[in-house]
């Protein structure tokens, strides 16, 4: 703009003061600049880009292949053109990093009328997150450099990388109770209000065992099922609030809670077992800034804020997986510890609170913590006089004074407690109670 009031200011004065060479380069240099805003806004409009879809899930230390089409499709050729393809910053800046790059995601070209650029790189996922790839952000311009204009094109896609999960050794299956109150175990009565078959009716079944619609349908008494009235299953509740993790200690103390949470889920799953979860953390999918792009930024700064992800959330709304069996319970579990991350937004207790509504008392809780502040184990303690049957696993290593303070809390509230350093010593965690 300010070159166009310059010009025009020169103009005038040359015609004012007949001053015809100036008249003459201040028309050449209107037409120069008129004609390179024309070219700049023709070249960046008619871009078009295409994506190629590449896999939604993977698995830590996949590789996905990304690959992006960009064509002309305006009747001019293009004179230059730079595309860089969005990745979180987030997850490159991080040390160590949760992705990795392979190949160039930038790439500058001309393109003729018609004419395409290809994009090809891969990404390496090192470890689990929601990640989102794109969208490409591009750049054109005139041949002077005074006019530069850019969009974002391609709408992004989305990879969940799953957590890590260890098998776990040494509990006794034939207990069914891999973490939890084990004094309950062997109480086998059953829970009339949950009817799990029908068998064939033996002598000593009481009438109000029988089954008279199987009875009428075959001809021969049957007799009801019911599930049994021990505590079984587990819903693990975990603390994923940043001020409890320490930045010393970071990425790693987070990761190793999730991946706790995702083994013990598996071990309870695999036992034919209802589970569930809940966390205060922030749902990665929250993170998503639109779902529509702007296509005209004044700079490239902003062009690139615009396409990726907001990187803070007042999140106070707890993340919920219900406790129950079924098929694809552990899956939707894994896909919600994949997509946690660490939030400022709900405490650990207030999270007890609001969930307490919410858990079943036929399983057991079992919160997953990187540390124990008093209130965190009044909230746990409260839990527990209500009828829950509480376990605490800790996710401490290095710190034995923070770790006995914690034990001394949680022990004054009688609640189990369970100690994970790293993943070899995660595989064992079931083999004995640390506390009872």
């Amino acid at each position: 703009m300010r070159w166009y009031l310059g010009s025009l200011f020169l103009l005038l004065l040359g015609l004012i003061f007949d001053l015809g060479l100036l008249v003459y380069a201040m028309y050449v240099l209107l037409a120069v600049l008129l004609v390179s805003r024309y070219l700049a806004r023709e070249w960046i409009e008619n871009v078009a880009a295409r994506r190629r879809p590449c896999g939604t899930t993977a698995q830590i230390g996949d590789r996905v292949d990304v690959i992006v089409d960009v064509r002309n499709t305006g009747k001019l050729p293009i004179a230059w053109l730079l595309m860089e393809d969005s990745v979180p910053r987030e997850a490159l800046q991080q040390r160590p990093p949760r992705i990795r790059v392979r190949d160039s995601r930038q790439a500058i070209a001309q393109l003729k009328r018609g004419g395409t650029k290809t994009i090809r790189y891969g990404i390496e996922f090192l470890m689990r997150g929601y990640y989102q790839l794109g969208p490409l952000l591009i750049e054109s311009g005139d041949l002077f450099g005074l006019h530069r204009r850019y969009r974002v094109l391609a709408d992004p896609q989305f990879v969940l990388v799953y957590p890590r999960v260890v098998p776990m050794l040494g509990y006794d299956i034939a207990s069914r109770r891999p973490i939890g109150e084990v004094r309950l175990t062997h109480r086998l009565f059953e829970d009339p209000t949950r009817i799990a078959g029908v068998r064939p009716y033996e002598r000593g079944d009481s009438l109000n065992r029988i089954h008279w619609k199987a009875t009428a349908r075959t001809g021969e008494l049957h007799s009801k099922v019911y599930e049994p009235s021990t505590i079984a299953g587990a819903t693990f509740v975990l603390d994923f609030h940043r001020d409890r993790y320490d930045s010393r200690g970071e990425p790693f103390r987070s990761e190793l809670a999730v991946t706790t949470v995702a083994s013990l889920a598996n071990a309870v799953y695999q036992l034919g077992q209802q589970v569930g979860f809940v966390t205060n953390g922030r749902d990665a999918v929250d993170r998503i800034a639109t779902e529509g792009w702007r296509h005209e930024f004044r700079s490239r700064e902003v062009a690139q804020a615009a396409a990726s992800m907001t990187g803070t959330s007042d999140r106070l709304r707890p993340v919920v997986v219900p406790t129950r069996r079924g098929a694809d319970q552990l899956m939707r579990i894994l896909e919600a510890l994949a997509r946690v991350e660490l939030t400022d937004g709900l405490p650990f207790p207030e999270l007890i609170l609001e969930a307490a509504g919410r858990l079943p008392r036929d399983a057991t809780v079992v919160a997953v913590l990187p540390d124990v502040p008093p209130e965190t184990a009044i909230a746990l303690g409260a839990l527990r006089r209500r009828g829950f049957a509480v376990t605490a696993v800790l996710v401490m290593y290095g710190d034995e004074d923070r770790f006995a303070n914690a034990v001394g809390r949680l022990f004054a509230e009688n609640v189990d407690i369970r100690r994970v350093e790293d993943e070899a010593g995660l595989a064992q965690l079931c083999a004995e109670q640390l506390v009872r």
